[in-house]
């Protein structure tokens, strides 16, 4: 077996102190919580147990886990599952992600007033989508709404 590579928790652990510490009015307990879960995460902190074999007596220490739903370890073996029920869902189709980016100055107005900006920028992207899509010289075809009809319109 191969030397681990870097994890989520050694980052954190590393850098995590420095970072809380510059961050500390954009992070709510929650996300304090949950990062110093994953610090602690298969540590001597969250406490362990002792495993011993019977036949050649090789013990070893097995540390708790933090069982944190966001922690990579406790819930790789969640999170493979989930995935490969999703791909079972998929149609035999390309998909294409797509990543639209507000500019800088817009950011902190769009944090504080997250519903409207978000809201205002999903019916930017999928008008944006529409025309570019409809456009013969890219694709020359008219997508499928997403869950309406209308443009605009939402669930």
């Amino acid at each position: 077996m191969g030397t681990p590579g870097l994890e989520v928790a050694d980052i954190f652990r590393a850098h995590g102190p420095a970072w809380r510490q510059a961050q500390h009015a954009h992070l709510s307990l929650g996300q304090r919580k949950v990062m110093s879960a994953i610090e602690q995460c298969r540590t001597a902190a969250l406490g362990g147990h002792v495993l011993r074999c019977d036949a050649c007596e090789q013990v070893e220490i097995a540390y708790n886990s933090c069982r944190n739903r966001h922690c990579p370890k406790c819930q790789a073996t969640a999170a493979r599952r989930w995935l490969e029920a999703r791909q079972a869902d998929l149609l035999p189709v390309a998909y294409y992600h797509v990543v639209f980016t507000l500019p800088a100055p817009i950011s902190a107005f769009a944090y504080a007033n997250k519903a409207v900006m978000y809201g205002l920028l999903f019916d930017i992207a999928a008008e944006t989508l529409h025309t570019i899509a409809a456009d013969p010289r890219h694709l020359g075809a008219r997508l499928a709404p997403p869950w309406c009809c209308t443009p605009g319109a939402r669930r």
